[in-house]
């Protein structure tokens, strides 16, 4: 079972830059991607990015290519998320997913992954 737990949420002004961290852990431990999902208030949750562990192949939404970068350290099982130009539409809880290779779970059309271990979800916030 894979414990992910995100952080570096906050409120920033349009422009901006955040950068958010996703840990994973736990007994066994064996993931194959780790995804950055966010949920907006009244709407579904959607896929951002997300990369391949080994492969370290990222893959991006449409709507923060070319502002947002994915990178994960392997030793440290870490995967961030750095966004840049930051816009009000950015503005949701963040969740990074794990697929460790069960088969079930969440899919977004953004990665070729299914994930289905979650952590809690940090808050961002875009407004000036």
């Amino acid at each position: 079972q894979v414990q992910l737990v995100e952080s570096g949420g906050g409120v920033v002004q349009p422009g901006g830059s955040l950068r958010l961290s996703c840990v994973a852990s736990g007994f066994g431990l064996d993931y194959y991607a780790i995804g950055w999902f966010r949920q907006a208030p009244g709407k579904e949750r959607e896929g951002v990015s997300c990369i391949g562990i080994n492969s370290g192949t990222p893959y991006y939404a449409d709507s923060v290519k070319g502002r947002f970068t994915i990178s994960r350290d392997k030793d440290k099982n870490m995967v961030y998320l750095q966004m840049n130009s930051l816009e009000p539409e950015d503005t949701a809880v963040y969740y990074c997913g794990a697929d460790t290779g069960l088969g079930a779970g969440e899919r977004t059309a953004t990665c070729p992954y299914i994930f289905g271990s979650w952590g809690q979800g940090t808050q961002v916030t875009v407004s000036s």
